[in-house]
């Protein structure tokens, strides 16, 4: 008998396989920010800050405190993929963050001691597309549970 939430063998449901994609994704960017070449102007990255003149991919401003967010991000996502429920919490308080991140952009002045990870126009949009993405993943996969019959309806009581 399989405890609710809990992976036996090799089956994850769908909430746990887009959490362990989308941490795995997180992983990579995080190494790929420490790495000359696909990261440019990597002789300029900087711990924190927005002095950084790093980009990854040559778009995506990061310094060293920005990769290091993108790795703990990514390790939270794959250790949530291993249950249900903190799989669905990591994909829609995740991507409630990366809103949060997306507002803070468009608030703070680039230019500003506020900006200290850093963000850019390019982050901007992307935490904008990464928020309502996983908010979209935590969604969708949960309404593919409940179609499938393999995720209970919540059991609301009244009082």
């Amino acid at each position: 008998m399989e405890q609710e939430g809990v992976t036996h063998g090799t089956r994850r449901h769908p909430p746990q396989v887009a959490a362990l994609i989308v941490g795995v994704a997180f992983l990579a960017v995080g190494v790929l920010g420490f790495i000359p070449g696909v990261t440019t102007g990597y002789e300029g990255l900087e711990f924190a800050g927005h002095h950084s003149e790093a980009r990854l991919f040559g778009v995506f401003a990061v310094s060293i405190l920005h990769n290091l967010v993108h790795l703990l991000f990514g390790v939270v996502g794959v250790l949530a993929a291993r249950k249900r429920a903190a799989s669905r919490v990591f994909l829609m308080v995740g991507g409630g963050i990366y809103l949060l991140l997306w507002i803070i952009g468009l608030v703070i002045p680039q230019s500003s001691p506020g900006n200290f990870l850093p963000f850019n126009v390019a982050d901007n949009w992307l935490h904008l597309g990464l928020g309502l993405g996983m908010i979209a993943l935590g969604l969708l996969t949960t309404a593919l549970e409940r179609k499938a019959g393999d995720y209970p309806e919540p059991d609301i009581q009244h009082q």
